[in-house]
């Protein structure tokens, strides 16, 4: 008789199983195309309680059972100040999952709240050197988030439309504030429409951002660029299906002789520069 499976388990079988080629096989991509797991490391997973990185925490505990590269994986909970009923919901869902979380509590929410000055970067800012903190505090060499394929686009474009330059969301780098620690992003190929689609599936909740900004936002009381642009994107993808995947590959393909200027190191260039040295490249004007 065969055994019956939990619902941890069934849940586990989901992303290896039905969603592999949406979940699995792009995860497993993303840690090989840009090499984010390496022997030894200890890698802090970053859990904000959404479905993101609780996806993420799943696909890390699988990769640890079956991976052929040695690492240790440990799952951390910054509480920047959620409500009780939001921070009881993380802890029910790890348990759920099986997701053994340790919890470090802080009080971003009320210091990002208290500016009406870019409030959602200083929060991302200060629950990120939080997360580095603890991370080095317990061994970690690096921090994984849970950033996706959809994440990448959007904020490419984000940054054309809205910060008037061209600029990508990287696979990992390093941290310029914690020497020796880095930052990566596994979840890099996968499309959030699939990660919903799993979540579905699963019958499964999980938290949204609990900030008084965000609840306003869904309200009507303010307005998001991130909201804007995923609607954007929706409309163009009516006529072009591929124009995420297209904007994904452009930042793989970045045809920098044909940019007047650009930026490298934190420092200005110009095509000037370079000018008269001769052509570098095809000639458009031809």
């Amino acid at each position: 008789m065969a055994r019956e499976l939990s619902r941890c388990q069934l849940i586990e079988r989901s992303i290896i199983k039905k969603y592999r080629e949406e979940l699995w096989n792009p995860f497993i991509l993303a840690v090989k195309r840009y090499e984010l797991v390496n022997e030894g490391d200890k890698i802090a997973v970053c859990i904000s309680g959404g479905k993101d990185s609780m996806l993420l925490a799943k696909l890390m505990q699988q990769l640890e059972r079956v991976s052929i590269v040695p690492f240790q994986a440990v799952y951390l909970v910054m509480d920047p100040g959620y409500a009780p009923e939001n921070r009881q919901k993380i802890i029910d869902n790890a348990a759920l999952l099986q997701v053994p979380i340790r919890i470090m509590d802080s009080n971003i929410f009320s210091v990002a709240n208290s500016t009406d000055h870019s409030p959602c970067y200083l929060c991302a800012r200060m629950r990120r050197g939080h997360l580095y903190s603890m991370a080095r505090e317990l061994g970690c060499n690096k921090i994984a988030l849970g950033h996706h394929f959809s994440d990448v686009v959007e904020t490419t474009v984000m940054g054309m439309l809205y910060g008037g330059q061209l600029q990508a969301m990287m696979p990992k780098l390093h941290s310029t504030n914690f020497k020796g620690m880095e930052l990566i992003r596994p979840m890099y190929c996968i499309h959030e429409e699939d990660i919903i689609a799993w979540a579905r599936y699963n019958d499964l909740h999980f938290l949204q951002c609990a900030c008084r900004f965000t609840e306003q936002a869904a309200q009507g009381q303010g307005s998001s660029k991130r909201q804007e642009v995923k609607q954007l994107l929706r409309r163009l993808r009516q006529d072009s299906p591929q124009v995420e995947k297209n904007v994904f590959r452009a930042i793989h393909n970045l045809q920098l002789d044909t940019f007047p200027g650009y930026k490298t190191g934190g420092v200005e260039h110009s095509f000037l520069e370079h000018y008269d040295q001769g052509p570098a490249g095809p000639d458009f004007d031809e």
